[in-house]
């Protein structure tokens, strides 16, 4: 493949080590690189648009939030906008509830939780969040367009929050936890909004990733890659797979592909 026009990244597992939590020197030079030769940067990602990290010097085009169903692009123009139905928030609500699961809501703006446990404490950490419950839940959420649900939950639980939910669905990419979007939904749908936004066509494509909610994208685009530090189903189904990312995998792989002229570097 000819060197893409847009690359989508996922952020934890892909572009930070989720030991280290940081973006390494060479992969930051990359990204300013594939910039400045005019590859457009698209960041897809589980987290809230307030939970995504700046990574110094590097500008990122489009932005794809709660896995694809919030997006939108540098300027702030809306792309896409798929929010869950408030009869599904209430039942997911609810089904929590009766396992004895907290849940967070996750609004254009903000993120309410009504209570907290250690998978979900950790899950806001991973992102370097606190989780601090909301004592107004009920009456803070009343009214708010929701775009994804956090809830603590392993597989054996997933049934139970699901139950007689019919128009959303989990995207899982730790064991501890999950993210709760629209049905039919995922990175994928927003990968194609962002396509047909910019006129282009999957052809013209790639995308890196490391869990299972990256499934969709990759599948989307036309070079899908899985980090070697990826999920099992990832790398059965991408295209290709690169180098863990404490390895620098993402780098080795662009040059590897010729998709950079090394004569042109950014500016340090």
């Amino acid at each position: 493949m000819k060197r893409p026009d847009i690359i989508f990244f996922d952020i934890d597992g892909t572009l930070l080590d989720m030991k280290t939590k940081v973006i390494t020197p060479a992969l930051r030079q990359l990204l300013r690189d594939l910039s400045s030769q005019g590859v457009r940067l698209g960041l897809c990602t589980g987290r809230s648009p307030i939970q995504v990290p700046k990574i110094e010097d590097v500008h990122f085009d489009v932005l794809l939030c709660y896995n694809g169903s919030l997006c939108f692009s540098d300027q702030g123009e809306l792309i896409r906008s798929a929010p869950l139905k408030d009869q599904d928030v209430q039942k997911i609500i609810d089904n929590a509830t009766a396992i004895g699961r907290p849940v967070a809501i996750a609004t254009d703006s903000e993120i309410l939780a009504n209570g907290a446990d250690q998978d979900l404490i950790d899950y806001y950490w991973i992102s370097k969040q606190k989780l601090i419950p909301e004592l107004d839940f009920e009456k803070k959420r009343r009214g708010k367009t929701v775009y994804q649900i956090m809830s603590g939950g392993r597989k054996e639980e997933y049934p139970a929050l699901m139950k007689d939910v019919d128009g959303a669905e989990i995207a899982a990419w730790w064991d501890r936890a999950v993210d709760i979007i629209p049905a039919g939904g995922g990175k994928g749908k927003g990968v194609e909004a962002v396509l047909t936004y910019y006129g282009l066509t999957a052809d013209q494509s790639a995308a890196f990733g490391d869990g299972d909610n990256d499934l969709p994208m990759i599948e989307a685009v036309g070079c899908g890659v899985a980090m070697g530090n990826g999920s099992p189903a990832l790398k059965e189904a991408a295209a290709f797979i690169c180098k863990p990312v404490d390895q620098d995998g993402i780098v080795s792989f662009v040059y590897e592909r010729g998709w950079l002229n090394p004569e042109r570097r950014a500016a340090d």
